[in-house]
This record gives C-alpha cells, sequence and structure tokens, in this order.
C-alpha cells in the first residue's frame, strides 16, 4: 500500500481552506457543549418543581452528565486512533443529538436521568476530539494560538445560554430549552460532513497498513 500524500504535497489554499473548517467545526462543538451544561445548571429548579425531583435527584443530573462526560472522552478518544476523528465525532455528535432530543419527551427521573448520562458520553466525546483534530489540522507554530479558539467556543456557549435562558424559558419550558439545544448540534454535525480526516491521521493509518 502507498501511504497517503505528506500535508506538504497538499496546496497551501487547500490546507488552509481545510484548517479553517476544522477549527470553525470544533468552536462549534464547543459552543454545544458549554451551552447544553449551563442551560441544565439553570433548569433544573423548573425541571425538579414539574417532575416533583428532590434536590438530590436534581442535583444527580448534573453530576451524572459529567461522569457521562468522562466516560465519553475516554471512551471516543480511544476510537478515534483507529476509526478516525472525523467519524467519531460524527458519532458523537449523534449520540449527544439524539439524547438531548429524548430529555424533552422524559416522563420521570429515571429516564431522565438515563437520556442527561448518555448525553454526556457523546458530549465528553466531542469535547475531547475536537480539541485532537485542531492540533493535527493547524501546524505547529500556530496550534497554541488556535487551540485558545476553540476554548472559546466554550465561553460562547456558555454566555448564549447565560442570555438566552432567562428570556426563552418562560415561553418553551425546560422541554422546550431541551428541543432548542439541539440546534447547534444539528448545525455542527452538517459542518463536519465536509471536514476530512486530518493528513496527520491518515499518514499514520496509511503506514500502519503497510506493516
Amino acid at each position: 500500500m502507498t501511504p497517503a500524500s505528506s500535508a506538504a504535497d497538499t496546496p497551501a489554499s487547500a490546507r488552509n481552506g481545510y484548517a479553517a473548517r476544522a477549527l470553525a467545526a470544533s468552536v462549534l462543538g464547543y459552543a454545544m457543549d458549554g451551552f447544553d451544561l449551563l442551560i441544565l445548571g439553570f433548569m433544573l429548579p423548573v425541571i425538579a418543581a414539574d417532575l416533583h425531583l428532590g434536590s438530590a435527584q436534581a442535583g444527580s443530573l448534573v453530576t451524572w452528565t459529567l461522569i457521562g462526560a468522562v466516560a465519553g472522552g475516554l471512551i471516543f478518544g480511544v476510537l478515534s486512533d483507529y476509526y478516525g476523528r472525523v467519524r467519531m465525532l460524527t458519532w458523537t455528535i449523534l449520540v449527544f443529538a439524539v439524547f438531548t432530543g429524548l430529555c424533552a419527551l422524559a416522563q420521570g427521573y429515571a429516564d431522565l436521568l438515563v437520556y442527561r448520562t448518555v448525553a454526556g458520553i457523546g458530549l465528553g466525546g466531542e469535547f475531547g476530539i475536537g480539541m485532537t483534530l485542531v492540533a493535527e489540522a493547524w501546524p505547529a507554530a500556530q496550534r497554541a494560538r488556535v487551540s485558545s479558539y476553540v476554548g472559546l467556543g466554550w465561553q460562547l456557549g456558555v454566555l448564549a445560554a447565560a442570555l438566552l435562558t432567562p428570556l426563552l424559558l418562560p415561553l418553551i419550558g425546560w422541554r422546550g430549552m431541551f428541543a432548542l439545544g439541539l440546534l447547534p448540534a444539528v448545525a455542527s454535525f452538517f459542518l463536519r460532513r465536509r471536514v476530512e480526516e486530518p493528513a496527520l491521521f491518515t499518514e499514520r493509518a496509511a503506514c500502519a497498513g503497510c506493516r
């Protein structure tokens, strides 16, 4: 098998276009993560009142979302080394989107806890792989700067949640807010479909196939 062409053989315009798309996709993914976690915190009192949850049950929704995120980071991080960054990122978005949507349909504590935990797995997987994708897409001299841009995506998501939740929660309720949380996931999914695997990953995969 012939190894994949190196990044140096790729025209600069194509490399720059790919790197920009990878950065945009990762920033949007981080914004999605920040938005989701903060709206959950804002909505806990309303969810608890509607589903008749105790304070411990309400708090556990956040706890298990974070536990799921840790598990997702570990699981999808390993899988991305074998099956590709972009492929696994697509799966993390699908997992997050489906189970965030199911949160809007939850009828009680048990099913909402399961939905939040699995959504957290998708969220954590996206969080870890997004930074790796950017690091592999950009030249070493620019990685520190663009990595900080990815981190800003989280802050943008948090800011959006802080501004929108007080306005929209009284109008559409917590179920509507979970449905609204699907929008950045859908946008991120379609954006990432335009992002190929980074050259570093394809070259390593090709070299592994030669052994």
